[in-house]
């Protein structure tokens, strides 16, 4: 076997351990906010992938669009939640970031949506023109991603200048 060196949040080693014990040991050692994040991340992915893979295919099959739209709109919520922990998760923030990629995403997000909503009034509906709707279409879920993905950078920029401005003052 080969011997891994566990290390700590601080990067120091604390002891040797071996390969069929190291996932239990990186496992322990993430704490419970890394945890929780993680289990949203599966949460969300689980949740965005029924309804954009599971119901919504389901109802347009079915012939039912206007509940397929419904789940469209409240499938925005898990998506850019999903975009919020990818965000947390896997961002290095080292001083704190602005909100543009948050306001480009929202302002995207709101002049697609607007767009096509001015399509469909100006009788070129979805159904008649698909075409037409289908950049809106990719531009409002790019919108949220980018909104959901700055909203995390922020934050985890906020939670670790919290947690280093908290250490900071148990140490004095």
């Amino acid at each position: 076997m080969i011997p891994l060196t566990a290390v700590d949040q601080a990067g120091a080693a604390v002891e040797p351990i071996d390969r069929l014990n190291s996932s239990a040991s990186l496992v322990v050692a993430m704490d419970a906010g890394q945890r929780r994040q993680w289990g949203l991340l599966v949460g969300c992915l689980l949740v965005t992938g029924i309804v954009y893979l599971g119901l919504i295919p389901r109802l347009v099959l079915e012939g039912d669009g206007s509940r397929a739209v419904r789940y469209v709109g409240l499938g925005w919520v898990p998506y850019t939640c999903l975009f919020y922990v990818v965000g947390r998760l896997f961002s290095t923030p080292e001083t704190l970031p602005n909100m543009r990629a948050a306001d480009a995403g929202l302002g995207l997000f709101l002049v697609a949506l607007l767009l096509s909503l001015g399509l469909d009034a100006w009788g070129f509906t979805p159904e008649a023109v698909p075409a037409a709707h289908a950049l809106q279409a990719v531009a409002v879920f790019v919108g949220l991603a980018l909104f959901g993905w700055g909203l995390g950078r922020r934050s985890k920029a906020i939670a670790t200048k919290t947690d280093a401005d908290t250490e900071r003052r148990s140490s004095e």
